[in-house]
């Protein structure tokens, strides 16, 4: 539990978009590995095993809960560098605007994209590795990854065409 709960943790929130949720699902998702190791088999690595059990607990609560959420941010994630504060105020207000405007366009992915997205290009898996998380074979998943990046892609297209100015693509 002390290995994986952070890593599994800072999963769960991206698709809760609730530190307290993403505690629940964290919670649940162990206490039902608990109940069923006896079932795993190790034919995947048990962080593998277990990130599915909390993806799909955290899904199971998502469609009990009623549409229109709360935000997820991308900052939640550690710093790797201190920001360069040289920077002009009007440049660091532009790229806070673009990191909305990217978080936005994340959260309204559907599940099935946003999953490949999020385990791939934010969490640092391999392609196979992401794969096997969420049961695909390698093709599906880089079918789903490639649509969601290419609709993230026309919101950021749409961000940057009216100027850098919020705006909105369907």
């Amino acid at each position: 539990m002390r290995a994986n709960s952070d890593r599994l943790y800072a999963v769960v929130l991206r698709f809760t978009a609730d530190p307290v949720e993403a505690e629940e699902v964290l919670q649940e998702a162990f206490l039902r590995a608990w109940r069923s190791i006896a079932r795993f088999q190790g034919r995947s690595a048990f962080f593998t095993w277990l990130y599915r059990i909390g993806i799909n607990e955290a899904k199971r609560r998502a469609g009990r809960r009623p549409a229109g959420g709360k935000e997820v941010s991308l900052e939640d994630s550690p710093i790797e560098q201190a920001p360069d504060w040289s920077e002009a105020p009007e440049v660091r207000a532009e790229q806070a605007e673009l990191r909305q405007i990217l978080e936005e366009a994340i959260r309204e992915l559907p599940d099935s994209y946003r999953e490949p997205l999020t385990l791939r290009d934010i969490e640092g898996h391999s392609t196979r590795e992401a794969a096997a998380m969420m049961e695909l074979g390698e093709a599906a998943f880089k079918s789903r990854l490639h649509r969601a990046r290419m609709t993230v892609r026309r919101v950021i297209d749409a961000y940057y065409l009216a100027g850098g100015k919020e705006t909105e693509v369907k």
